[in-house]
């Protein structure tokens, strides 16, 4: 069963015809965060421990649990442990077998057929330790609400004039606004400044990684509609509180205090939200047309003949110019800072009642909006910026001068929050009393918008998400993915947790040296590490100094001589700078949470394109094999790493390794072709019999997880595609970058980054999916898929020149089975190929039945050749096939 359609940011808004019945899906229902674990019967709650759960002596009431436990039903968890001892006895005993019965035809291959299984069976061990004690945690609303709300502003929302939740500082990263369309990048703005959480609480921080001034001015633009869209989201509790994805969406029920004013509402802030994605689509040519018409003093001091490109107040943009100039391109600008949303205050601040003006009546509505934050770094020739790990760490030392937050968390460009109670959930688990001090960080699983609806290229990755992940939760936590992720920074800066520190005063962080040589930040960092503490009102204005210390944290030079990007920080030099980042934090001895939510945390847009798809886990793949082959590799690591959690790691760097035996067995199908006359290993019908057991087993084993980690079939058949398809020409490749990188030394192949292209009406919404974009990373998997079609038809051929009994073809068949199953595995990929053709699958199995039928042919043909006497004897065909090829094979 396919995954539904998700409304997403590219949804048809070019109407602003309103439902008939108001809703939007939101509202105060306490189950939404649950995430279904306690109405599923596979859950079973776990059985808290008392001790911790009581109270201190001091005469404290007790302390409430802010999440609640659940594990696997014995019913599926029991069968499931048991399948995977049995399997792993099979596995034994059949190489075992194979290594007592060392019998083949060709030697040479039955020792890389037998290193093949050996790693397989090793990579599946490691696989699947870590699933064996699976675990739900799900996050109280109710109880965090009345533990830190003395008086919500209203029923459902964790803020209040009164309230004592931490900090937090929220970070979005982006690069460039076409590659990454600008719309997503401030629709994840919106709904993260409408999120259900206190206004006075948090930060938001937009890293624009690339100084556009496209960028800046869009962000002005947004703060401008939030004054609207987030009183709006306040008062009918909209859900998501992003404006492209919400008025995508179908309407719900609605579950707001004010029915008989929604429909009005919705329709004026609708109106208002096109005008503003018009103002975002006019600034692309605004600001160039402003540029460009300017002849006055700020224009002149160019230089060079370049115009300058220049602000809305007429001064120059500090940041990349649209016509690159000197200090002013990619890579080589000043440091900018603006705050463009003062921090509010702690009062609420109610709206003005509808008037001509102001159609909308938030008199009962709190207006606050949180404090918002450009920041463009400084970029210098002749250093290594670090891309994405680089801008968080600047991120990290200008949010600690502005608001140090006790807490962070961190967004990609393209993501937004579909649930508002999402920051809340995440404080369940960073403020409970169990073990809430000792966790770094909390990971909430990627969701996608836009993927088609059969998930062709395996976007959502449910498996990882549903199944690898919550296998973690039950060991020290899973791993960081990038974005979703709330931080406790204390642990990014290098601190022990506190059940491994020798005692808890600010020396836990370590030598201020390795800081860098600011005192206001290094004097930060102590503060951010107690969350108990009353919210620092930030910085009120950047007066001479503030602004030089922010400008001396976000240059070049500050990380020079100091633990930013190896023990401080997001790690350097790295693809895969989210897994290295969260293994260094496990390794010290810290511990994570995993978080799923109904309806899902946050979503964001996925590459449905089949060529950015390999793009993306080549980069993924190959920094996996970089981690392994550094100092960070799991194996080397202290005893705070849980021994489970470091054959997890294991797992998830050595992974792409398996692609060489995979190539192997995919490049040499014809060895199933000789009926009795070619075997890998004899006797070849107990070795079948292993075969078959060993690969049922696990398909069974799947079966299992499917029904505990709660996707469907389809999620799990598309997984088991898409590795095949990575393993045929993506792994091989990250293979590959390792060797020129570590052994030869040389700079290995070149991870390209992912591109997000913005859908546009729902007839077009999976454009993206049928374009076909021709790379080198295409052409191994295209070479397997040819060797296996043509190993079918020659068998074709072979049957009908040699005029083969039924037992004969019913014998070959069995081998062919293996390269069906090949290109059955391979059949996203072979659709991904056929460009506007794959909305025909039946096309593509009618050209695969042709391109046999086009081989088995020619084999008829050129057999009939040679018999004939027609090819030359001189061309030498008869004496290579006699040199190269088995006695059963011959023409």
């Amino acid at each position: 069963m396919a995954p539904p359609p998700a409304a997403g940011l590219g949804g048809n808004n070019a109407g602003l015809a309103d439902p008939l019945l108001p809703g939007d899906g939101g509202g105060d229902d306490a189950g939404r965060q649950v995430g279904g674990a306690a109405k599923d019967k596979y859950w079973v709650p776990a059985e808290e421990d008392e001790e911790i759960c009581r109270g201190e002596d001091d005469g404290r009431p007790p302390a409430p649990l802010l999440y609640r436990t659940f594990n696997v039903s014995g019913v599926l968890l029991h069968p499931y442990r048991l399948l995977t001892l049995v399997r792993l006895i099979a596995v034994v005993l059949f190489l075992a077998w194979r290594m007592k019965h060392r019998d083949s035809d060709a030697m040479w291959l039955w020792w890389i057929s037998v290193a093949g299984d050996f790693w397989f069976g090793v990579t599946w061990l490691l696989n699947q330790a870590s699933k064996l004690n699976p675990i739900k945690r799900v996050p109280d609303l109710s109880l965090l609400r009345q533990r830190f709300d003395v008086n919500p502003v209203a029923a459902g929302e964790c803020g209040s004039s009164s309230s004592i939740l931490p900090g937090i500082d929220v970070f979005i990263n982006t690069v460039d606004p076409i590659d990454e369309p600008m719309l997503y990048t401030m629709n994840s703005v919106l709904s993260i400044l409408a999120t259900d959480y206190p206004a006075e609480r948090y930060a938001t921080y937009l890293s624009d990684d690339g100084a556009s001034l496209v960028h800046y001015e869009g962000l002005l633009e947004t703060a401008r509609f939030a004054a609207l869209w987030v009183p709006f989201c306040r008062k009918h509790r909209v859900e998501p509180r992003a404006p492209e994805s919400y008025f995508a969406a179908k309407a719900g029920i609605y579950a707001g205090p004010a029915p008989e004013e929604f429909v009005g509402d919705r329709r004026a802030v609708r109106r208002k939200y096109e005008e503003f994605k018009a103002r975002l689509d006019a600034l692309f040519t605004i600001i160039p047309q402003r540029s460009e018409a300017s002849d006055g003093s700020a224009n002149s001091k160019g230089g060079g003949g370049v115009k300058a490109t220049l602000m809305a107040d007429g001064t120059q943009w500090p940041g990349t110019w649209i016509e690159p100039a000197e200090n002013h391109k990619k890579g080589k600008h000043e440091g900018i800072v603006k705050v463009m949303l003062s921090h509010p205050s702690d009062r609420p601040k109610l709206g003005t009642p509808a008037s001509s003006d102001h159609p909308l009546d938030f008199s009962a509505v709190d207006v606050r909006l949180p404090m918002l934050v450009y920041i463009a770094r400084e970029k210098r020739s002749g250093y290594d910026h670090q891309k994405k790990a680089g801008a968080m760490n600047v991120q990290l030392r200008v949010s600690a001068l502005l608001s140090n937050a006790p807490f962070i968390i961190n967004f990609d460009g393209d993501h937004y929050i579909n649930n508002s109670q999402a920051f809340c959930a995440a404080m369940c688990f960073m403020l409970d009393r169990r073990d809430g001090d000792n966790t770094a960080f909390v990971q909430f699983p990627q969701r996608f918008d836009d993927v088609d609806p059969t998930d062709r290229y395996c976007n959502h990755n449910r498996v990882f998400f549903d199944a690898t992940l919550l296998g973690l939760n039950g060991i020290q936590g899973p791993s960081y993915v990038g974005t979703g992720c709330m931080f406790r920074p204390v642990a990014l800066y290098g601190a022990d947790p506190p059940r491994w520190r020798p005692d808890d005063d600010a020396k836990a962080v370590g030598c201020p040296g390795k800081y860098g040589n600011s005192m206001p930040f290094i004097n930060s960092i102590p503060v951010a590490a107690n969350h108990e503490r009353s919210i620092t009102s930030p910085v009120a204005s950047l007066d001479g100094a503030a602004m030089a210390e922010l400008e001396k944290v976000m240059t070049c030079a500050y990380e020079d001589e100091t633990e930013w990007g190896n023990d401080v920080g997001w790690v350097y030099d790295i693809a895969t700078e989210d897994v290295v980042t969260g293994f260094r934090l496990h390794r010290k001895g810290w511990r994570s949470m995993y978080c799923a939510m109904e309806p899902d945390a946050f979503r964001g847009t996925a590459p449905i394109n089949l060529t950015e798809r390999l793009y993306q886990i080549l980069r993924w793949s190959g920094g996996s094999l970089e981690m392994f082959f550094s100092r960070n590799c799991p194996l080397l690591a202290g005893r705070r790493l849980h021994p489970m959690q470091r054959i997890a790691y294991t797992n998830m760097t050595a992974y792409p390794v398996s692609a060489l035996f995979i190539v192997v067995y995919d490049l040499l199908p014809v060895i199933w072709l000789s009926h009795g006359e070619f075997h890998i290993q004899k006797p070849f019908l107990e070795y079948v019999a292993y075969l078959v057991t060993v690969i049922a087993m696990i398909e069974v084993i799947g079966l299992v997880e499917i029904k505990w980690a709660g996707f469907t079939l389809l999620d799990w058949w598309r997984n088991e595609q898409f590795y095949m398809i990575g393993a045929t020409g993506v792994y091989p490749t990250a293979v590959l970058h390792i060797l020129l990188k570590k052994l030869l030394g040389l700079k290995g192949v070149r991870f390209k980054l992912t591109a997000k292209q913005l859908a546009g009406s729902a007839r077009e919404r999976f454009a993206e999916l049928y374009d076909v974009h021709w790379a080198p990373l295409l052409a191994p998997t295209v070479v397997v898929m040819a060797v296996n079609v043509a190993a079918i038809g020659a068998a074709a051929g072979k049957a009908v020149v040699g005029g083969w009994s039924p037992a004969q073809v019913a014998g070959a068949s069995a081998g062919l089975l293996f390269n069906v199953w090949i290109l059955v595995l391979l059949y996203p990929f072979a659709l991904g190929i056929m460009g506007p053709w794959s909305k025909r699958p039946c096309a593509l199995f009618a050209l695969l039945v042709a391109a046999c039928a086009v081989v088995a042919a020619g084999f008829v043909a050129v057999h009939a050749a040679l018999a004939a006497g027609y090819v030359p004897s001189w061309l030498g065909w008869s004496r290579v096939a006699t040199a190269v090829l088995p006695s059963g094979w011959q023409l």
